[in-house]
């Protein structure tokens, strides 16, 4: 690291679940925005409710950036456990923030550390001489060139609480996690008054002016200490503020909740699950809302949040209210979603149109509710008995999440057919600056839908809510419009929607659901079915993946090409229908492709053998449910170009 690095760092801090981790890491990065900085974000947490450990890390950057890193420039502590999990990922020449009173703690007594992990500590330290401590593992960081700045963390709160004229210790004791984040921000030499508005900005919707001075008190006091103890910067990089464009400060599940406001949802459903409730408590706390501000009330709205009893009630329910004429949805995440394939197949029977937002997460079963992976995708493209019609898309960033989430609603309506959003926890708990999505770049689209009667009507009793269509797509009137009759079952059934289990009747109305797929294939633009990032001259490698793993993607294309290796990327964004002609059109005629895939056995290289009848040889899979960096891809493709015929499979291990 140089002396002159500016506004490249990665920076993590860790601590127990409930401890305020998510809250110190959101303040970090709202801070690093208020400067003008880029920022990304990743979470990574257990699945308990509280006590075990979690960590977030927060990269910024002068520069747009899309993904995570290997290697912590600073760690910021204030547990023994952090430091023993952590403190061998921090770079040389980087820092460990650490509370003193911890450094004598026995790594055995850290009864969160699996048993496993204990002895591994142990025999590496014993190998290295040292002891079985916390002070152990610091020493021996010490012995890389990373730097070490004791944080008496009580003793500062003794004497915020003397400034504030407060015995209330216990409440004191609670911003912890803010003098680490402002000793952090001190070390690196930002300006408190961004720290100080991120504080004010946290806690505005609390209205407690009390929480707000004291987590001030604590910002200037970290600082004061920070600078007495270790003058002006200790560490040899620097966040300086830039002047930049305006923009957000967004984590993933928002941006599609955001998308879905803007995309004109006014019916969300949702039974709670890991990761996919963050969408629909957003939603609820925004239930009105402006998205466009100002005088304009083109951007104002509401919706209306249920959560249900089950799952199979909250995708039931959506149905209900898409029957009714308003734009619905569900969100969920692969448990609940396996619960939800029987209202799924009811909807493709009697074409409905709704929209499914579907959170993967390490499986099967409970599997790991709070880790990543991309392991869903051939479920939802096959889910149900018996075979429906319905769209799938695939996010790869936080705008995508956000238009995504839009054009779903739109092509649900459209096309009257189930449609899945398929966003991985990866990308849902990321938090990262984006350039504000603009609504209007999409506009709502509701298909052959009837409001109102007349206007051509059928007479009462004759209206035929399935009649067969070039396209597939008949008129769809909302229940209870008057001179629109029309049943609905789970049957097979008739123009009518009676129940008809006749043959040529099956064959005709199979015909009809099906034919959907073939209209929205001609009909969507490419541009909304895969993305292509092209190489400067004949690329040596064309990469072929899906979800986020697009950000990781990028940014190792561009460390690929500072070492000579030139790399295209395909990214399949709508996996049904799926986009066959230009997929086969672009891998062809490549040179060497590789497939990089967050599971483990590449789902969507089957895919597109099944649909192209090109076989993938060369595939990266990940599926330790930790998010895919940018370093990984690099050192896996350049694995693969150097040998390509001994490294077919390269499984990818890291993270914490």
């Amino acid at each position: 690291m140089s002396s002159k690095t500016v506004n490249e760092l990665n920076w993590m801090i860790g601590g127990a679940q409930g401890s305020g981790v998510d809250l110190s890491a959101s303040s970090f990065a709202r801070s690093c925005a208020l400067a003008g900085l880029w920022v990304y974000g990743t979470r990574e947490y257990y699945s308990n409710i509280k006590g075990l450990h979690s960590y977030f890390e927060i990269r910024t950057s002068g520069r747009q950036i899309r993904s995570k890193v290997e290697g912590v420039d600073l760690l910021a502590t204030f547990d023994a456990e952090t430091v023993v999990r952590h403190a061998d990922a921090v770079n040389p020449d980087g820092g460990i923030i650490y509370d003193p009173a911890v450094s004598q703690t026995p790594i055995e007594k850290v009864d969160t550390l699996y048993k496993d992990e204990v002895r591994q500590i142990q025999a590496r330290l014993a190998q290295e001489g040292l002891g079985s401590d916390v002070d152990a593992i610091l020493e021996e960081a010490k012995g890389r060139g990373v730097k070490l700045f004791a944080i008496p963390y009580g003793a500062l709160i003794q004497e915020i609480a003397k400034r504030l004229e407060t015995s209330e210790l216990t409440r004191l004791n609670r911003i912890v996690n803010v003098l680490a984040v402002s000793v952090s921000l001190s070390l690196l030499g930002l300006d408190r008054r961004y720290m100080e508005e991120s504080v004010r900005q946290a806690f505005a919707a609390s209205r407690k002016q009390k929480l707000v001075e004291m987590n001030l008190a604590g910002v200037d006091r970290a600082y004061e200490f920070a600078k007495e103890k270790f003058g002006e910067g200790g560490l040899p990089i620097r966040l300086a503020p830039i002047q930049n464009k305006p923009r957000m400060f967004v984590v993933g599940n928002q941006a599609v909740a955001l998308g879905k406001m803007a995309g004109g949802c006014r019916l969300q459903t949702y039974y709670p699950i890991t990761p996919a409730s963050d969408e629909s408590e957003f939603l609820e706390a925004h239930e009105n809302f402006d998205l466009l501000g100002g005088e304009s009330n083109d951007g104002k709205g509401s919706i209306v949040v249920v959560q249900t009893e089950d799952e199979i009630a909250a995708v039931t329910m959506a149905i209900g209210g898409a029957l009714a004429g308003t734009r619905a949805a569900t969100s969920t995440s692969g448990p609940g979603f396996s619960l939800m394939v029987e209202g799924m197949g009811w909807a493709g029977m009697n074409e409905v149109p709704v929209v499914v937002t579907l959170y993967q997460r390490g499986g099967p079963s409970t599997g790991m509710p709070t880790r990543t992976e991309q392991g869903d995708l051939k479920f939802v493209l096959n889910a149900s008995h018996g075979e429906f019609p319905r769209m799938v898309l695939c996010s790869g960033d936080m705008e995508e999440c956000f238009y995504d989430a839009f054009r779903a609603m739109n092509y649900a309506e459209r096309y009257q057919l189930p449609v899945i959003h398929l966003v991985d926890k990866g990308l849902a708990n990321s938090n990262m600056t984006i350039l504000p999505p603009d609504p209007n770049l999409v506009d709502i689209e509701r298909g052959k839908l009837i409001l109102t009667s007349g206007g051509g009507a059928p007479k009462d009793g004759e209206y035929r809510r399935f009649a067969p269509a070039e396209d597939g797509i008949s008129p769809r009137a909302v229940l209870g419009l008057k001179g629109y009759r029309f049943w609905n079952t789970g049957d097979e059934h008739d123009e009518l929607g009676h129940i008809n289990e006749n043959s040529e009747n099956r064959i005709r109305m199979m015909k009809k659901r099906m034919s959907k797929l073939e209209t929205a294939d001609r009909e969507i633009p490419v541009t909304e079915k895969v993305g292509f990032y092209a190489a400067a001259g004949r690329p040596d490698v064309t990469l072929v993946s899906w979800g986020s793993s697009k950000g990781a993607i990028l940014e190792g294309m561009e460390l690929l090409e500072k070492r000579g290796i030139k790399a295209e990327f395909l990214q399949i964004r709508l996996a049904s229908p799926f986009p066959a002609q230009a997929v086969r059109e672009r891998l062809s005629e490549a040179k060497l492709v590789i497939d990089i895939e967050q599971n483990y056995s590449a789902q969507m290289a089957a895919v597109i053998a099944e649909k192209t009848q090109i076989n993938i040889k060369h595939r990266v899979v990940k599926f330790n449910g930790r998010p895919i960096s940018c370093n990984e891809i690099y050192d896996s493709v350049r694995q693969i170009v150097a040998r390509p015929e001994a490294n077919e499979r390269v499984i990818l291990t890291h993270g914490a």
